[in-house]
């Protein structure tokens, strides 16, 4: 594994679990000027933060990706998500990574684009199915489709 997740071990098997967690927290917040919610909440039971930072640590220190894309497709989902609070986190990250407001814009539309295709495509395969219109009574809109 990398250092940082092997120096994570080392602090818990050395300071436990509740000063690990506060130490991850400040660290966190030094590096990106706030903590989000979910970090908070989770540092109320230290073992859930510490797995999810050890666990979002090894994913990012072993990625063939460069951090700069890591941020774009993390921007991505969490406005695919509609979640408001992961898109900023994420839009700043990227930011103070590099990333151009144009690659910003790209990533969103993207996954603009790929969330409204999700929906279209599973509304229509709803429609289709057999199941829901089968006693005859199926109408979208007033519009029936027998």
């Amino acid at each position: 594994m990398t250092d940082l997740f092997e120096e994570i071990i080392r602090e818990i098997y050395d300071d436990g679990t509740e000063k690990t967690a506060n130490h991850l927290i400040r660290r966190v917040k030094e590096r990106d000027g706030d903590v989000p919610l979910i970090f908070k909440k989770m540092a109320e039971r230290p073992e859930v933060l510490i797995s999810h930072l050890l666990y979002k640590t090894s994913i990012a220190e072993t990625s063939a990706l460069d951090p700069k894309c890591v941020e774009l497709i993390s921007l991505a989902v969490g406005a695919a998500l509609n979640c408001r609070p992961c898109t900023e986190y994420h839009m700043r990250s990227a930011l103070k990574k590099g990333v151009s407001k144009d690659e910003i814009l790209e990533a969103v539309l993207l996954a603009g684009m790929l969330a409204q295709s999700s929906v279209l495509a599973d509304a229509y395969r709803v429609l289709d199915s057999e199941d829901i219109c089968s006693d005859g009574s199926c109408s979208v809109g007033g519009i029936s489709s027998k």
